[in-house]
């Protein structure tokens, strides 16, 4: 992948700095644990960095390198995609980046409490195609390997199992299945799919982190098998 500019190594015990300063949210607090668990599991094999976001300009680039006949373009430096848990990458001795897992979370549906109160239902959907903005972008950025370790966890009355709204999201997963994990890319990689974890009801830690955790675990040992195990160990 793409060569870093700026690589924030995590070791045991290190603070990811996270999207929120102010709050730790349960994504957050998940991603902590499976940062904690690869590298319990892998060690020095590996250095595990966590980046806040990913910009499209380091996106084109790697695009441009890993598809040199097609048309990539841009508009401006700064823009990025910045998922709500950022993205873990493991770093390679040649100091390249490969990411292993992505994490968004998305709580959607206030209908219950407006009807509650008296006000008007508001319209459905909003979080929805933030996210699928957000997978556009993500999918072409992963375009060069297999998998995709993406997973978005939504929760709120709007993703209750009579909404309608659920087959906005089934549509951005490429009409797999909710509540599944899909990883390695299928039929050749046409269909780069990703994870789509949605419900009525808020996930917790330990069930995020389960997913999250098989997730960039599965995703080391795909890097592992392609590129070789020596290309990532770590020599601190």
């Amino acid at each position: 992948m793409a060569k870093k500019e700026e690589l924030r190594r995590l070791r045991t015990g290190t603070i990811i700095n996270a999207t929120s300063k102010e709050q730790e949210t349960d994504l957050i607090k998940a991603l902590k644990k499976t940062v904690k668990y690869l590298l319990t599991k892998f060690g020095k094999k590996i250095v595990v960095v966590h980046e806040r976001k990913w910009l499209l300009k380091d996106i084109v680039r790697e695009l441009k390198r890993a598809f040199p006949d097609v048309d990539f373009h841009h508009h401006f430096d700064t823009s990025a995609i910045k998922p709500d848990g950022g993205i873990l990458f493991i770093q390679g001795k040649n100091q390249e980046a490969y990411p292993i897992l992505i994490a968004e979370a998305k709580n959607q549906g206030t209908n219950e409490l407006r009807i509650k109160e008296g006000l008007k239902k508001q319209a459905k959907g909003n979080a929805i195609e933030r996210l699928g903005k957000n997978v556009i972008g993500l999918r072409a950025a992963l375009l060069r390997e297999t998998i995709f370790p993406f997973v978005c966890f939504g929760y709120g009355c709007d993703f209750k199992d009579t909404s309608s709204i659920l087959d906005r999201v089934t549509t951005i997963a490429m009409f797999g299945h909710l509540n599944k994990t899909y990883l390695h890319n299928l039929e050749q990689g046409k269909f780069n799919r990703g994870s789509f974890y949605f419900r009525s009801n808020p996930w917790t830690v330990g069930e995020m982190f389960e997913v999250m955790r098989d997730i960039a675990e599965r995703s080391v040992l795909y890097y592992f098998s392609k590129y070789k195990e020596n290309t990532f160990t770590s020599s601190g």
